[in-house]
């Protein structure tokens, strides 16, 4: 009586097809990139949703994209903007092996994963938590504020500028400045003390 090989094709695919959701998930490891791998020290992790991979081959060959969902029942996993058009002109997400991805920016908002590969609290960027970047760091440059920007000191100006500065303000000084109204002297209308008396006394 002949017995299978333990390595035979046949009781490979009995065990990929049979296999729980824990062995599942390490057999859907892919591998990091070179910057991942020499700063967390790993070869390979489980794709999770929420991290970044690159594409390796096919159409769609060196396109960075976000894992929008990991299929551990068919061993697939589905990007954001990789779609394929149907028959009825509609687009359909493209599923793909992990064998043709290579991840390149991870997701540890998850503390068990963090503490799963050692990671520190402070080494996580922002990025990396799944927090949406800031300002600032999208536009690449960081903004100083009005109170603590130190003022810059004015070039010094030639004496010959300073002086035809001074007169053009001058000029327009006086052109701006109404001139008052001329007031117009009034006539008194009490007469001279020596008319009423002689008035007075003829009356």
């Amino acid at each position: 009586m002949s017995t299978t090989s333990p390595h035979s094709p046949r009781r490979q695919r009995r065990a990929l097809y049979t296999a729980s959701t824990s062995e599942r998930r390490v057999r859907m490891a892919a591998p990091l990139s070179r910057e991942l791998r020499a700063r967390f020290h790993r070869r390979s992790l489980p794709v999770r949703k929420g991290d970044t991979v690159r594409v390796l081959s096919g159409s769609f060959a060196g396109r960075e994209e976000r894992v929008a969902k990991v299929d551990r029942r068919g061993y697939s996993v589905t990007l954001d903007n990789v779609t394929l058009k149907t028959a009825d002109e509609k687009m359909k997400p493209l599923s793909l092996g992990v064998g043709h991805l290579v991840i390149t920016r991870l997701n540890l908002s998850d503390p068990w994963r963090r503490r799963s590969m050692r990671v520190r609290d402070e080494d996580v960027t922002p990025e990396e938590r799944g927090e949406p970047p800031s300002e600032s760091e999208e536009t690449g440059a960081t903004e100083v504020p009005p109170s603590t920007a130190a003022p810059s000191a004015p070039a010094p100006a030639e004496p010959e500028a300073i002086a035809e500065v001074e007169e053009a303000d001058e000029e327009e000084a006086q052109s701006e400045t109404p001139k008052p109204p001329a007031k117009t002297a009034k006539r008194s209308r009490t007469k001279p003390s020596g008319e009423g008396t002689d008035e007075e006394e003829d009356a």
